[in-house]
């Protein structure tokens, strides 16, 4: 039985699906104004384990994620840019979709864009306010009567007679509100910015109301599973309760799983800081498998820091378990017997509780860091006791079972080294190029950035030589 911690409750829940067999979750995607960052990737790398987890088990998972695609940082940049809104969002799309497979996150059953999906906005707002949960300013702009809703903190845990006074990040300025603590449902449109007809006024919609109607688009009126980071508990997803619960007169999400906070060197990450870290520039320096593999290292809901010597060990750690696979398979290539004898059938059925201690491990909240280091005692075994007596029966079963469990991780076990020869070729041609054209600085530079993927290059007499370090 898979245990979840529950936000809503503070404690760990059996999961008991609404459908047997089946996983209705949703997870709060980016918005999408420039290129990922490593905050970005943690809840992407984790709830897509646990979509993969879930697989695993049998369950068939339809996971929503949606794209952010309107809101004032969008229309900041595209200001910036002289571009339009729809031009931004549109370009990072593509862009995040890129990180995202380097990472080897699934695809989405969906990507809902919140701009697709204005009618259905439309339509919540219109029945919360004919139920007397939602108001119309002088202006157009639409609130939500947060006081109307009973339940408001129950996710947060925070008391609602105590917000006014001490929690001035969720109220919104207005004039024409009615409680400071109401928020925005639907806003007038403002000069240059991209907006939508509406009963009341053209504008475009608030951020929270955009989730609740994607997912109950997709999904449901109620889901298994609503996901994203700890610093969305509070307002956003206290606030798609809020409004889901009112509109639908049932309840939103069963179960609310959060990541903890990503520090950079232990510091918050921030412009200001100067360590606001990009995945495409952590790429530049590491493969996207060795950032998987760090994510994984922590609990989920733990807060981790991303550092260079964290990420060097986790980097080292990887290559443990992919030497241990590329001696399998070289084990595997020169076996002469092919079936197993009767001790070697004793021996694998031992390997079982190395998988047992990983399924329980994950079946505990998705501890990942447990699962990997049941994976490493598999391959301890695979290391001591097989070797090149051994048959190829169990040395492919002790393969596939390790294989098996690094791909619910999002791992692959190997690397597949005939693309490892081409693109190791390929810098070599463009750095010998460089050379002939007397640009050093980019010659030395592929030879740094071919160092950092564990490859040193030489140069003798015969040409260029290479091996992996």
């Amino acid at each position: 039985m898979i245990k979840i911690y529950n936000t809503l409750s503070r404690r760990k829940e059996d999961f008991v699906p609404i459908e047997e067999g089946k996983v209705r979750m949703y997870v709060c995607g980016p918005t999408v104004y420039n290129y990922i960052h490593i905050g970005n990737a943690r809840p992407m790398i984790v709830f897509d384990t646990v979509r993969r987890y879930f697989i695993y088990k049998g369950y068939d998972v339809n996971y929503v994620s949606n794209f952010t695609d309107v809101d004032d940082k969008i229309i900041r940049e595209a200001n910036a840019e002289g571009k339009s809104a729809q031009e931004i969002a549109e370009f990072y799309i593509a862009e995040c979709k890129k990180d995202m497979e380097a990472m080897n996150i699934m695809p989405a059953t969906t990507n809902p864009r919140a701009t697709q999906e204005i009618d259905g906005m439309i339509d919540m707002i219109q029945t919360l306010i004919e139920k007397g949960d939602a108001y119309v300013a002088k202006d157009g702009t639409v609130y939500y009567r947060t006081r109307s809703f009973r339940d408001y903190g129950k996710l947060s845990h925070k008391n609602i007679d105590d917000l006014e006074a001490g929690h001035r990040d969720i109220k919104v300025t207005g004039d024409d509100k009615e409680d400071y603590l109401d928020f925005v449902l639907w806003k007038p449109k403002k000069e240059g910015e991209p907006y939508w007809k509406s009963p009341w006024c053209d504008g475009r919609p608030g951020w929270h109301i955009e989730c609740s109607v994607m997912s109950k688009r997709y999904l449901g009126d109620t889901i298994d599973i609503h996901a994203g980071g700890e610093d969305l508990i509070f307002p956003h997803h206290e606030n798609e309760i809020a409004q889901s619960e009112a509109a639908n007169e049932v309840p939103f999400a069963h179960y609310w799983m959060h990541n903890g906070f990503l520090n950079i060197d232990n510091r918050k990450m921030s412009k200001s800081l100067g360590n606001f870290l990009l995945v495409r520039e952590i790429l530049k320096r590491y493969n996207a498998d060795v950032l998987r593999f760090f994510m994984l290292s922590a609990q989920y809901r733990s807060p981790l820091n991303y550092s260079e010597e964290l990420m060097e060990s986790a980097k080292n750690g990887l290559d443990r378990i992919r030497t241990a696979g590329d001696r399998l398979k070289d084990l595997i290539a020169n076996a002469t017997d092919m079936e197993m004898t009767e001790e070697e059938d004793e021996l694998l059925d031992t390997t079982k509780e190395y998988v047992e201690k990983f399924e329980a491990a994950m079946d505990d909240d998705f501890n990942t860091a447990d699962a990997i280091a049941a994976i490493f005692e598999l391959i301890k075994f695979a290391n001591t006791k097989l070797d090149e007596d051994s048959s190829a029966g169990i040395l492919m079963k002790v393969f596939e079972k390790i294989e098996k469990l690094m791909s619910v991780l999002g791992l692959e076990f190997t690397i597949d080294h005939d693309d490892l020869d081409s693109h190791v070729q390929e810098m070599i041609d463009k750095r010998q190029q460089a050379r002939k054209e007397k640009n050093f600085a980019l010659a030395d530079q592929i030879r740094c950035d071919l160092l950092k993927e564990g490859i040193e290059l030489m140069d003798t007499r015969e040409g260029v030589k290479w091996k992996k370090i």
